[in-house]
């Protein structure tokens, strides 16, 4: 939901030309977060004022008008100490436009500019205070109030620093955010925070850092600097920090490189925008408040919550490769990814599958399952495909565990103020570990006691810091907007845990060895479906210029038509819908006629004939189904003219055959209808706001 990227550089000679191509490719790496609109802040050719360069659309509409301005940039002299700005929008307030865009401005002169991921829920409130000073709007956005609050701060306390003007700037704001700014006022310097959502730092360097550890400091338990004790009190100092020093440059506590003064710093949403600079990075957690002066990174906080305070954040180092977040040779991210199932299913169960021993560990959440096993009921809460995931492994885990399982929309859940006991245990899913539902819903429910359990691809993610245990499901980046390889994986994750909380029960060791040896085959078995993309494309040729497509199924492959007509949805702009095929009596077998395309899922599991009782009726009232079917499966491929035929596995796992089709069947009719099949519109990949 929105990227952000910024660039330091100090002590290290760049052309301006270079720290303009860094921060273009900053956002294109971070596209996938938002495009309606992309920005970017960097000094002027005098390097004394600010020169924004905004543009509505894709970041290449944005790289275009950096060139058409570059003879005013003065692109090719090079600078020592450099500060730049950047971001790509997913529009909130406001409609997608130049002047709605980021950065924004405090002034005319740009005297404080700022980007911003997220929602401030009280802007209103600070717009109507800043408006009765005089100061005045020219965006609809929820952004621009926090570029002109600083402004307001600063000429109320111009000896304030620039990361103490932060601070009280963020004290006046309510919502979820992650804020990167830059100031004329404070040349080589730059300022970032977050509360909800994600933000990094990476660091560059020619020698090695004396530490590892960047020790956080704490302020005085003050009251926060409000707007109108600005006024009244210009004198005032917020919690002593006058008082603090910087870190230091010499001793056991220095974190300059040890020879060389050099630095550059990245600071990102995602680790996917930094990959190809450094491995080394820092995950800011909430009201963290990083600046970088002289060179010299600092990490600050408000006050001391608790004696159990972290006194320091850790520079960690990303496992992820370059070539994970290229295309290839495909031409689209999530075809790509598509076809990365085979290797991402294997990565999610290596090391935690032995099939020789048909055993199976989840090392995070190993010292747990104990109490899992002693628990009321397991919840599962997600949103989107994740949430398709849980209900794809329901029927598994009530079999397995002999426990409730109850799946939850995480939106929902909060709505309705969902009662839960200390002896629950809850999942929380999620590919990015960011969705703000999702969040939210987690702290909901570790306030009341429960045990909360992780399932997230990203590590280092809120989800992942902020849970008692969990499962990194290790499906690799995944860049498309539309999820694909992290909803089989999830799925896989959840299987797995299933297996481990059953691996004690004698009654169920058949069962158990069943899907084991299932697993084993899987990769070839999505190698072989994906096999039929040739069909796939064919079928997207009929379908394409539909106004609607049903999709039926019930059992274990219920999922898979949530899953499938979300696809479509997404990708295609299409009307599709996921239909239970026990209630094809109850409303919609009324949609059934010759023009309504329709696909059904009828697999040899326990549920085969109710699904052929089904497929009847739709052939009663002249309805054409299309059916993906099992291999060699005649009788059924004799109901229908086209059908598709996938690998016979165990019936829990047929879902992750079953789907491949589906997400194959979204792509091909979403480029053959030339929608933007990575980008679609009106959504972003991370939605870290509710």
């Amino acid at each position: 939901m929105c990227g952000i990227f910024a660039y330091l550089n100090y002590l290290t000679p760049k052309k301006r030309s270079e720290i303009l191509e860094l921060l273009v490719n900053g956002l294109k790496r971070l596209e996938y977060r938002g495009y309606d609109s992309a920005g970017v802040a960097v000094d002027a050719a005098n390097e004394k004022d600010i020169t924004l360069i905004k543009k509505t659309g894709k970041v290449a509409l944005l790289e275009q008008a950096i060139k058409e301005v570059s003879d005013t940039l003065e692109i090719k002299s090079c600078v020592e100490t450099h500060c730049g700005i950047a971001h790509t929008r997913w529009a909130t307030h406001g409609v997608p436009s130049e002047v709605n865009s980021h950065p924004h401005r405090s002034d005319t002169e740009n005297s404080f500019v700022v980007v911003h991921n997220g929602i401030i829920t009280n802007y209103k409130e600070v717009k109507f205070f800043l408006e009765q000073k005089g100061y005045r709007f020219e965006s609809e956005t929820d952004t621009e109030i926090i570029a002109k609050l600083i402004f307001h701060f600063y000429k109320t306390h111009p000896n304030f620093s620039f990361r103490e003007l932060v601070e009280n700037v963020v004290q006046q704001l309510e919502g979820a955010f992650a804020l990167c700014f830059k100031s004329k006022h404070f040349q080589g310097e730059c300022v970032a925070t977050r509360r909800g959502s994600p933000l990094l730092v990476g660091i560059k360097t020619k020698t090695r850092l004396a530490t590892d550890h960047i020790p956080i400091l704490y302020g005085k338990d003050e009251p926060p600097l409000s707007p109108k004790d600005a006024e009244t009190d210009p004198d005032h100092r917020p919690h002593g920090r006058s008082e603090f020093p910087s870190l230091p440059r010499t001793g056991s506590t220095e974190f300059e490189p040890l020879e060389d003064k050099q630095v550059e710093y990245f600071f990102a949403s995602d680790a996917s925008a930094i990959i190809e600079h450094t491995n080394r990075v820092i995950y800011f957690e909430d009201d963290d408040i990083a600046a970088v002066r002289n060179g010299i990174l600092s990490i600050h906080r408000l006050r001391r919550v608790g004696s159990d305070d972290p006194t320091n954040r850790e520079i960690t180092t990303l496992k992820m490769e370059l070539q994970q977040i290229m295309k290839g040779n495909y031409d689209y991210y999530m075809q790509k990814e598509i076809f990365e199932q085979p290797e991402s299913v294997v990565n999610t169960m290596r090391g935690r599958v032995n099939f020789e021993t048909r055993s199976v560990t989840l090392g995070g959440i190993k010292e747990h399952i104990p109490e899992i096993k002693r628990c009321r009921r397991l919840m599962l809460i997600g949103c989107g495909t994740s949430y398709h995931s849980a209900i794809a492994t329901r029927q598994l885990l009530e079999e397995l565990t002999e426990l409730p399982v109850m799946v939850e929309l995480a939106s929902d859940f909060l709505d309705r103020t969902t009662p839960v006991f200390r002896d629950d245990v809850c999942f929380f899913i999620s590919q990015s570990g960011e969705t703000a539902d999702t969040l939210m819903a987690l702290r909901y429910c570790k306030q009341r006691g429960a045990l909360i359990v992780g399932i997230t691809n990203t590590v280092g993610s809120s989800i992942c810091r902020e849970s008692h245990c969990g499962v990194h499901i290790n499906a690799g980046p995944e860049i498309g907007v539309a999820s694909t390889k992290a909803y089989t994986s999830q799925f896989i994750s959840l299987v797995m845990f299933a297996l481990v909380m059953s691996e004690d029960r004698l009654s169920l060791k058949k069962r158990r060895e069943e899907i084991i040896e299932a697993l084993k085959h899987l990769q070839e078995q999505i190698r072989e479906v994906l096999k039929l993309d040739d069909r796939v494309k064919a079928l997207a040729e009929d379908l394409y210029n539909k106004k609607s497509l049903l999709i039926m199924g019930r059992g274990f492959n219920f999922a898979t038509c949530l899953e499938g007509a979300l696809k479509v949805k997404e990708l295609t702009y299409m009307h599709s819908e996921g239909i239970m095929a026990g209630e094809l009596k109850h409303g919609p077998l009324a949609l059934i006629d010759t023009h309504m395309p329709v696909m059904m899922i009828v697999m040899r599991d326990p549920v085969y004939n109710k699904c052929m009782n089904a497929l009847q009726q739709v052939k009663s009232r002249d309805g054409n189904p299309i059916i993906i079917c099992e291999k060699g499966d005649k009788e059924t491929m004799d109901m229908a003219s086209q059908y598709l035929e996938v690998p016979k596995t165990v019936d829990c796992l047929q879902g992750i055959l079953t789907v491949i089709p589906m997400q194959l069947l979204s792509f091909h009719i979403a480029v053959r209808r030339g929608c933007n099949v990575d980008c679609p519109r009106n959504l972003a990949k991370s939605v870290t706001v509710e």
